[in-house]
């Protein structure tokens, strides 16, 4: 999986680049057909903002973007986020070829019985 940090308008610290290396490298166990993982930190009226992009196949592209007062916060909270989208698009597509069971078997049967010619839904009556 290729990672890519960068910064628009601020210089990404190593550390900082660290941590979004070793937060992102874990969305791979929530969806394991992520190829890129793309992390920008960006200084938006002098608050810290964190947009993460994870790319997979079938040009599946997951966006989160974050604010918050602190830059490492906004980073935790954006991969949150985009574990959550991840999760949630690996579990429908996984599950979906389960459909609903057969339309005949939920519903009740009208008309004449097979067990002696009396009707469905006609409780307490008896034949003469």
């Amino acid at each position: 999986m290729r990672i890519t940090v960068s910064g628009r308008h601020m210089d990404v610290s190593d550390s900082l680049r660290a941590y979004a290396e070793e937060k992102s490298g874990k969305l791979e166990r929530f969806y394991d057909r992520v190829h890129s993982v793309e992390v920008v930190f960006d200084l938006e009226a002098g608050k810290p903002r964190c947009e993460v992009i994870a790319r997979a196949d079938h040009q599946m592209t997951f966006v989160a973007r974050e604010s918050h007062t602190e830059i490492f916060a906004a980073l935790d909270a954006s991969v949150r986020d985009l574990e959550r989208q991840l999760t949630r698009h690996k579990e429908k597509h996984r599950n979906r070829k389960h459909t609903a069971p057969a339309r005949a078997e939920t519903e009740p049967l009208s008309g004449p019985s097979p067990f002696g010619g009396a009707t469905a839904g006609l409780e307490g009556e008896q034949e003469s």
